[in-house]
This record gives C-alpha cells, sequence and structure tokens, in this order.
C-alpha cells in the first residue's frame, strides 16, 4: 500500500475531508455592520438554550480535532450575521433530565444528560461516552430515536467528560488537564457509582462509546462487572485500534483544517454542516452550541499602532483545547481491540467504512467473537448522521443480548449457574 494510499485512508478513519474545508468567512455572505448587537443576542440565546433549567425534566472528524494553529496576526474582516437557518435547538424534547452529578472521588461535577426507562420491571440503560472534543449532547438525536424505536423501554444517559461541556473540576484553582486514558475511565465509572449507587437495584446497563469513548467504555467494563453491576453489552462506534494509530502521525496536519474560531455559534453550526463533520444540520444544532465557549478576554489581541486594542479575532472558540493533549492519543487507543475483545459482555462494533478492521478483529470477526455491522451512508458522527438508523441497530443489539426480556413460562424458575 502506497503511502499516499495509507495517509488518504487514515484520514477517512477520522473523517476529514480529503478537500480542505471552506474558510469560514466564506460559509454566510452578509456581513454585519453591528457586530456587539448580535453577539450579545446569541450568547443570551445559547446561555438560555443549555442551561440546566432549560431541560424540564420527569422526576470527517474523529473527535480528535483541536482547533486549527491562529495566524500570527488577526485578520481584519467584517463578522459576519448569524445564520439563522442554524441557530442553536434547546435539548429540552432529545433528553428529559439535565443533571448536575457531583463525583467527590474525582473531583468532578459531571453535567449527565437522561432519560430514564419507563415501565417497571427489569429495565436498561444505554450509557454513552462521547468522543474527544465533543459532549453528551452529541448523542442527543440518538436519545430521542430511542425513546422513540423503543416505545420507553430503554432509556440512555449521556455524560460530559472532564474538561468538555459543562462538566466542571470542584478543585480549587486550574482544572486538572489530564486526559489519559485510565482518568477518563476512572472518571466515567465513578461517575456511574453516583448515578446508580447500589448496582443490586440499577438498571442493566449497555454501554456505548464513540472513538475515544469507545476506548473507555470497552475499560469500563470489566470494572462495572466486579462492582456487581449488570453490563448486558458494549457498543463501540466507529473506531479501531490499528487504524486509529496509524492516523495519529497526520494529525497535527489535517487539523490545521479547522478554523480557530467562529464569529458566532450560528456559523459553528454551519462549518460542521457544510465540511460534513456532522452531516445532520438538526443533530448539530442540538450538539456544536456546547463544544465552543465565548473568547475570553485572554484572546483578544492588542494592535500596537496607535495604542488601541483590536477585538478578538472570533466570537467563539473551541471549548477544548485537544491538540495539547496529543501526548494522551496514543494510550487512548493502544490495546483497544484486546480490551473490546476480552469484554465479559456481548460485543457490537458499528463502522462508516469498510477499511478500518485491523488484524486482531478481523480474525474474532471471522470467527464470531462480536457482531459488527458497517453502516452506510454516514460519517464519523454517525450517531448524528443517522440516528435513526443506529439507534434501531443498538436496540437490535438490545433485544437480542439482554437476558433480562427473556419470557419465561410458568413455573420456570431462574437459578444461578452451579446452583442446587
Amino acid at each position: 500500500m502506497s503511502n499516499l494510499l495509507r495517509s488518504t485512508m487514515s484520514a477517512r478513519l477520522v473523517k476529514l475531508p480529503l478537500e480542505l474545508p471552506p474558510d469560514p468567512s466564506d460559509l454566510s455572505a452578509n456581513d454585519s455592520d453591528e457586530d456587539d448587537e448580535f453577539l450579545d443576542a446569541e450568547s443570551d440565546e445559547l446561555e438560555a438554550g443549555d442551561a440546566l433549567g432549560s431541560l424540564g425534566g420527569h422526576g470527517g472528524y474523529s473527535g480528535l480535532g483541536p482547533p486549527a494553529i491562529p495566524f500570527l496576526k488577526p485578520r481584519v474582516r467584517a463578522p459576519k450575521k448569524p445564520n439563522p437557518d442554524f441557530a442553536p435547538i434547546s435539548a429540552m424534547d432529545y433528553f428529559a433530565d439535565a443533571l448536575q452529578v457531583l463525583v467527590p472521588s474525582r473531583s468532578l461535577d459531571c453535567r449527565v444528560y437522561y432519560t430514564p426507562p419507563g415501565g417497571g420491571g427489569e429495565t436498561t440503560v444505554l450509557v454513552c461516552h462521547h468522543g474527544a472534543g465533543y459532549s453528551g449532547l452529541s448523542f442527543a438525536s440518538l436519545a430521542r430515536e430511542v425513546r422513540a424505536q423503543g416505545r420507553g423501554e430503554v432509556g440512555l444517559l449521556a455524560a460530559d467528560a472532564r474538561r468538555h461541556g459543562k462538566t466542571k473540576s470542584t478543585k480549587e484553582g486550574e482544572e486538572d488537564p489530564d486526559l489519559s486514558i485510565d482518568v477518563l475511565v476512572d472518571d466515567f465509572t465513578d461517575m456511574l457509582r453516583e448515578v446508580f449507587p447500589d448496582p443490586t437495584v440499577a438498571p442493566t446497563l449497555l454501554l456505548v462509546g464513540h472513538s475515544m469513548g469507545g476506548s473507555v467504555v470497552v475499560r469500563a467494563c470489566p470494572l462495572l462487572l466486579d462492582a456487581k453491576y449488570r453490563v448486558s453489552g458494549v457498543a463501540v462506534l466507529d473506531v479501531v485500534e490499528g487504524s486509529a494509530l496509524e492516523a495519529l502521525p497526520h494529525m497535527h496536519s489535517l487539523l490545521n483544517a479547522r478554523p480557530d474560531g467562529f464569529d458566532s455559534v450560528e456559523e459553528a453550526v454551519e462549518w460542521h454542516v457544510k465540511t460534513k463533520t456532522i452531516r445532520s444540520a438538526q443533530s448539530a444544532r442540538v450538539s456544536v452550541p456546547s463544544i465552543v465557549v465565548p473568547a475570553g478576554a485572554a484572546d483578544a489581541a492588542t494592535d500596537n499602532i496607535n495604542g488601541v486594542k483590536a477585538q478578538p479575532p472570533h466570537a467563539y472558540v473551541w471549548r477544548t483545547p485537544l491538540r495539547s493533549t496529543a501526548g494522551y492519543w496514543s494510550g487512548w487507543f493502544t490495546g483497544l481491540s484486546t480490551a473490546f475483545l476480552a469484554a465479559r459482555a456481548a460485543r457490537l462494533l458499528l463502522l462508516a467504512g469498510t477499511d478500518r478492521l485491523d488484524k486482531p478483529l478481523m480474525i474474532a470477526q471471522m470467527q464470531g467473537k462480536f457482531q459488527m455491522v458497517v453502516v452506510g451512508g454516514v460519517g464519523h458522527m454517525m450517531h448524528e448522521d443517522d440516528p435513526m438508523h443506529v439507534a434501531d441497530l443498538l436496540l437490535e443489539f438490545w433485544r437480542r443480548n439482554d437476558r433480562a426480556r427473556i419470557p419465561l413460562r410458568a413455573g420456570v424458575s431462574v437459578k444461578g449457574v452451579g446452583e442446587g
């Protein structure tokens, strides 16, 4: 295989478009002469749409993508008016509850989005971990489809990882920057222990991880089983160890195609849709607002000419500057195949392409050790691109492997293996 072809396949893995994305300044046709006014209005709208109280409850790219290297000098250009076609959508209609869960053992205050399962008896919850750079709201569209197709029988929980979304450190001073795999796994398992403190009455868990999140859930599976939680399955979305590690040397060059910021949240949504990073505008309008933040004062540049201080080059920047986490990337994916195949639960691998199976997984797949499905017409963010299809596949996986749902005849009792 030529180096050029190998590089191209690596780019397909992380779903970075082979052509350079358009300059964000070309995404919207209208310039604004009143940028301060619309930026203030946009900030108010975003805060109102994603506040904790906004969720009325019942009681491509792999996510490795930090912003591009900034220009040495800020561009001189007029900000653009937000395009209302890409305005943020509140998650109110996608999840039942938005919770803040204190995890003292990890010094975290975690944002958790949750739609509990309905009905009585044995229940199952899909517990989802997002990819790097994204947030729990990347599962919003999937959550709504799971609720609709599963008729409320299956719940869905998605949390923001540390340094992502609205999860915050409770330590005084600066937030711990560590995003190593062991830290992320401990964060995930301890968060679940706070949400479901008693494993004997907790619902059955079906773990779902996208990209980096796939590495987290497969490693969390044995820890949760050892803690006596019921885990019926592990589903990994669009990540394979061999191809991911092969792509890492190209990441910095490929990530330079990303803009370093946006003039509005609408522009951020529009960029994700027009570059096909997220192929569903509806999904992007829910999830993208959580991955950008208003640029702080530290981002403002100073023009020394005449002592005039310039405005920041962009009004919004990426929430998680992942370029500084490059040292963790290899650790996220090394050993992923082994951990996936060793999971003591049913295993499902959903891929957006057929050229990604590394040798250990190819052998195991031929031996029938896990289920693999190639999902057509989607990019790396498959659960946002086609949430209806992905929900259907996950629910089918749940029905096939959740033994609590198997009906038994009257008079038939259940005993553990080895019991009398």
